[in-house]
């Protein structure tokens, strides 16, 4: 009977001694220095420059059409002048209305991209935890969700190390 107590406190003590592997990582490190993210802004970044270019383009196009309406005006019967100024009001509030959508749309597609790859990145965290042992994997950012950490148990690194190596093997 003594020797159950004796083994029973043991264990018990054994137990208790266990401490959880707690560490944390920079979200916002480990977001902006993964591979992924770059190559998403990059792909963002050069439709965002086509559609600055096409719109300049069609600005020019519209203030060039009318200058040369307001060079005719004065040769023009009044109600022709009205009926084409009008005509060209038309025109621009289309091409700012198409111009709107389409910016709108490439915020929404850049936005919806981020939100994915910050959903996958969160995933990876969890199954790098459980695959490593970890009992709480804390994210530290500018809220202030972790205050202080010692720089020993920050796993940012590792993490971004190991989340660029898996995109590499997808590319």
């Amino acid at each position: 009977m003594k020797k159950i107590f004796i083994a029973g406190v043991a264990l018990f003590g054994l137990f208790s001694c266990q401490q959880d592997k707690i560490a944390y990582v920079d979200n916002t490190t480990l977001i902006n220095d993964y591979q992924e993210k770059k190559d998403i802004e990059a792909k963002f970044k050069g439709k965002l420059e086509t559609f600055e270019k096409k719109t300049d383009s069609l600005s020019r196009a519209l203030q060039s059409e009318a200058q040369a309406f307001q060079a005719e005006a004065s040769k023009m019967a009044q109600n022709k002048a009205q009926e084409k100024y009008e005509q060209l009001m038309q025109k621009r509030q289309q091409i700012q209305q198409q111009v709107q959508q389409e910016e709108m749309q490439l915020q929404q597609d850049s936005q919806e991209q981020i939100d994915s790859l910050v959903k996958k990145v969160r995933e990876f965290i969890k199954d790098y935890g459980k695959n490593n042992g970890y009992t709480y994997i804390l994210g530290a950012n500018e809220a202030g969700s972790v205050l202080y950490g010692e720089e020993t148990k920050d796993i940012t690194k590792e993490i971004l190390k190991a989340l660029n190596d898996k995109y590499s093997e997808k590319k």
